[in-house]
């Protein structure tokens, strides 16, 4: 440890929050980034990580609200390390760059897809694989350094460093020093400082943030009692015990560690380290090529002539100028948005089916109003007979994948999903990724059992929520059963208070209906991966992020309408 006095350690150090928990710790951060990132930004920070718990769902809509904002965004996770006992320990990695963003992605995939004993765990030897570009930190008290000490096993705690450092090397790893209030922390900073002046190992002061506000611990104690299906009153539950899990300031952190400003100091020093921009400009469509590996030189000069084709088929050999000028138009646009690939891409799924004699529907949404998906025999509506206008689906000043909706039988979708994994690679392909939310009468009904309050109660309030309800705020105004209930019921008030903080929260993440996502290289090179309960992999990503990414999403709805007996 530097001498203080003879390095001036006690001018102001700065600091920037490396340990974070947003929503997307599910149904353990109520902090949502929105809320987050403006409140690290009205407080001073000039940038922020983002360390959820064994997933990366937060990811891309973290780094879009950061750059919003001017701040710089820190890539991280908090990952389950199992040791060779099968314990699980936390451990928070960043990606100090573009090796550790894709190091991150792989690591919370092989977690998901490999290693879920409850949790989604990484093996030591997994961490070794992909350690390059990332910074490591030692974790709360919940790490295998700080659960060592606890337990009085000095010797251990030291050999679980020396591992640590053998995988990400004496400038990838920090011993982590937190303060929330608890004496046991107390005990492990010290022994931690101990063994960083001993080793030259460097000390990195954080929060471990759960929430935006120290008036947010309620709620979150709440959602703690929500997600372990326990009451408030109900002894040895997970809980944090203080109300210190907050996003502090600068200011305030630097009082808190102000005897220790070089673990301030390494803050700066990592975040300066961290530099991960995200592509979120260019496409990763696969490359089409024909089935059977006939070459076809150029995507956009393909299109056309199978274009031109179609409307021979469907007009005969005097195609009506209208239809012509409608697809010249339409050609124009794809071409300049780069989404030719994307319409061959998908006539190739339409094709295989129809060869196959599996039913695929006329068509539905936006997608109808294309000439092009017309003449690929994708659409039968002619969109000229319907006044359908093209631009509604793709628009050039409205930047966006396009997003045509295949529907087909119901248990032909399966035969379907697999001949697009053995076209394009299973590497290459998953189901797309949801989540489900809190709603707010759901959110009545976990709140009140986790305040342990009457049953009877809870079914009333719930029952004046409508089920389509999307915000109990906006129902107690429209709502006098409800206003009466909170006038009468003491407990009422609390209930609806907290349900209101937490509707909208991510839940789980589950499979998507029928979206289905492609890129032209391994998928989790772009975006983590997970199980959706059974076998089927699904992305770590939502809609709206896989579209940021520019990965390709198409929708294949298998309808039993369509099934023929």
């Amino acid at each position: 440890m530097p001498d203080c006095a003879e390095n001036n350690c006690r001018k102001e150090a700065g600091f920037v929050h490396l340990h974070v928990h947003s929503e997307y710790s599910l149904l353990d951060g109520c902090a949502r980034i929105p809320d987050l990132i403006e409140t690290a930004a009205q407080s001073g920070h000039t940038a922020l990580a983002l360390t959820d718990h064994g997933a990366v769902y937060g990811l891309v809509p973290f780094y879009k609200r950061a750059l919003a904002k001017d701040m710089k965004a820190i890539f991280g996770t908090e990952l389950y390390i199992r040791n060779r006992n099968g314990q699980p320990y936390h451990l928070p990695i960043l990606a100090e760059n573009a090796e550790g963003y894709r190091n991150l992605l792989q690591l919370s995939t092989k977690a998901h897809l490999d290693g879920f004993h409850g949790k989604p765990c990484v093996e030591i030897d997994w961490l070794a694989e992909h350690s390059k570009g990332l910074i490591a930190l030692s974790g709360c008290l919940k790490g295998e350094i700080a659960s060592r000490i606890l337990v009085g096993d000095a010797a251990g705690a030291r050999r679980n460093l020396e591992c640590y450092l053998d995988i990400f090397g004496r400038e990838g790893f920090y011993l982590e020093l937190q303060r929330h209030g608890l004496v046991e922390e107390e005990r492990v900073n010290k022994a931690l400082v101990t063994m960083a002046g001993e080793t030259g190992v460097g000390v990195v002061a954080t929060n471990d943030v759960h929430y935006v506000a120290r008036e947010d611990w309620r709620v979150h104690d709440v959602l703690l009692a929500v997600q372990t299906l326990s009451t408030l009153t109900q002894k040895n539950r997970l809980r944090l015990s203080s109300s210190e899990y907050y996003l502090k300031s600068p200011q305030e952190m630097e009082r808190l560690f102000a005897d220790l400003p070089e673990a301030l100091r390494n803050t700066v020093a990592i975040a300066e380290r961290c530099d991960v921009r995200l592509d979120l400009e260019n496409l990763h469509i696969p490359v089409y090529t024909p089935a059977g590996g006939r070459k076809i030189g150029d995507t956009f000069a393909h299109l056309r002539e199978l274009c031109l084709s179609g409307a021979a088929s469907r007009f005969g050999a005097h195609i009506p100028s209208s239809v012509s000028a409608r697809l010249e138009h339409e050609l124009k646009i794809i071409g300049e948005m780069g989404f030719a690939g994307y319409f061959l891409i998908v006539h190739d799924i339409v094709s295989y089916a129809k060869r196959n004699g599996i039913p695929v529907g006329p068509g539905r949404g936006s997608g109808v109003g294309s000439m092009v998906s017309y003449l690929l025999d994708i659409s039968t509506v002619n969109p000229l007979d319907h006044g359908l206008i093209f631009e509604r689906f793709l628009n050039p000043e409205r930047i966006s994948m396009p997003d045509l909706d295949i529907d087909l039988c119901h248990e032909g979708r399966y035969q379907v999903l697999d001949y697009i994994r053995k076209r394009w690679g299973r590497e290459h392909v998953a189901h797309l990724g949801a989540f489900t939310t809190l709603r707010p009468r759901a959110a009545v009904r976990d709140v009140g059992r986790a305040l342990g309050v009457n049953q009877k109660l809870i079914d009333r309030l719930a029952g004046a929520i409508p089920a389509y309800s999307r915000d109990i705020n906006q129902v107690l105004k429209e709502s006098p059963r409800l206003q009466t209930m909170l006038r009468e019921e003491s407990q009422a008030g609390e209930i609806v208070r907290i349900a209101g903080r937490i509707q909208g929260l991510p839940r789980h993440m589950t499979q998507h209906a029928a979206g289905v996502v492609l890129a032209d290289g391994p998928l989790s090179n772009y975006v983590a991966l997970q199980r959706a309960g059974g076998e089927e992999i699904i992305t770590q990503a939502d809609m709206h992020t896989v579209e940021d990414l520019g990965l390709l999403k198409i929708d294949l709805l298998g309808l039993r309408y369509l099934t023929i007996a």
